[in-house]
């Protein structure tokens, strides 16, 4: 029996092209599985300050999940995850110029004492003020005077340098197109007391005709 020459030459052709189409479909999934901007990143973490002391940890919990590039978390992090893939982990150093930023002097404002809650009159202690969208923010005590209450507004992680260590869990196209979040909330100020009404002028005198 002949052997088709063309016949196998056709076949060999086609399982070529199967054997290249499946390794760029490979190469595609691992570009997949790449934190890269638009990507929505499922994220485990533990927070720690520079001593190495954990401030926070979603281990065991649910994990974070992001947009990548949508500036959904600090800046320092974000540009610490690029290029990571799923199963990866790293120690990511966020300065606070791309943390939660420096201690603005402008953050420690005074308030009336009389505008303070009595468990809230000891320096350290920490009073929750409403956010611009009605939201609840942590501010801290810093002074007592006299008659006024300085009051921290600052983040509570401003000024400091934070350390991640994360482990990327999953990695999945955007499905939607990444929002702008809005700038970091900043906690309102109290309401200070309106200004006493001035006392109207004595009316003027009739003239005599």
């Amino acid at each position: 029996m002949g052997i088709n020459f063309w016949r196998l030459l056709v076949g060999a052709a086609t399982l070529n092209m199967f054997v290249s189409t499946g390794a760029f479909a490979a190469e595609k999934s691992k570009e997949n599985n790449v934190v890269k901007d638009g990507t929505v990143v499922s994220l485990q973490y533990t927070l720690s300050g520079e001593d190495g002391k954990p401030i926070e940890s979603n281990k065991g919990k649910d994990p974070l999940k992001y947009t990548q590039g949508s500036h959904q978390i600090v800046p320092g992090l974000e540009k610490g995850l690029a290029g990571m893939k799923v199963g990866e982990e790293r120690r990511v150093k966020v300065k606070p110029e791309e943390g939660y930023g420096p201690v603005d002097p402008k953050g420690f404002q005074e308030f009336p004492k009389e505008k303070i809650p009595s468990e809230g009159l000891k320096v350290g202690a920490v009073l929750m003020a409403k956010g611009p969208q009605g939201q609840q923010v942590p501010v801290r005590v810093h002074e007592i005077k006299d008659k006024t209450v300085v009051l921290d507004l600052n983040h509570p992680m401003a000024g400091k340098t934070l350390v991640f260590d994360v482990k990327v869990l999953d990695v999945q196209p955007a499905t939607v197109q990444p929002t702008q979040p809005t700038a970091p909330p900043q906690p309102t100020a109290p309401p200070q007391p309106a200004a006493p009404p001035q006392p109207a002028k004595p009316a003027q005198p009739a003239e005599p005709k």
